[in-house]
């Protein structure tokens, strides 16, 4: 048997973002040790908007690692939220595009620390109601598609979800085509 054993935790920290756990864990050699797992209480969501043959990006600083990168729109479920709801607040509070969503794709961003759930939702229709959230992004763009792999290479999409979220939307259209339709060739 290759799954590990859970013996107990025991609660290191708590706020309402997160808490911090030691696992009493066994792995199947009979070795026995505390692992520490950071426990969210809500998944999260995030948009791959797209409108053709464009992603809408957010530029934006992560003080967390001092880095600026291009990011989708992404955020936490609240209270009583589905996913789905939380996807088309979090993509207009933050961009200011109200999106129509279906799943791309849900993620465990984190498995080997976390318990944390990411559901990734390709957002279309967009329609501008307002302006972007200046907290959560120095400006929102319109970035052609296959540019995506590009700013990949170089650095510019250093954002895990965001990375996950837009190399699947682009292999799973290059197989399939996007929602709207199929792929051009060229």
């Amino acid at each position: 048997m290759t799954q590990w054993t859970v013996h107990g935790t025991r609660r290191i920290y708590e706020s309402e973002w997160m808490s911090v756990d030691l696992d009493d864990v066994e792995i199947p050699d009979g070795e026995r040790f505390e692992h520490h797992v950071l426990r969210l209480p809500f998944a999260s969501t995030a948009v791959v908007v797209v409108r053709d043959e464009h992603v809408l990006l957010m530029w934006r600083h992560r003080f967390t690692t001092d880095v600026w990168g291009w990011e989708i729109p992404a955020g936490r479920l609240e209270a009583g939220e589905t996913a789905e709801t939380a996807a088309v607040r979090e993509t207009e509070e933050e961009t200011g595009y109200r999106v129509r969503v279906e799943p791309l794709v849900t993620i465990n961003p984190l498995n080997g620390l976390s318990s944390h759930t990411t559901h990734v939702f390709t957002g279309t229709d967009a329609a501008k109601t307002g302006e972007h959230d200046p907290a959560e992004a120095a400006r929102v763009e319109w970035v052609p598609l296959d540019e995506i792999p590009g700013l990949i290479r170089k650095g510019l999409v250093p954002c895990g979800i965001t990375l996950a979220a837009l190399t699947t939307y682009l292999t799973l259209t290059a197989w399939s085509g996007p929602p709207s339709g199929p792929r051009r060739a060229g």
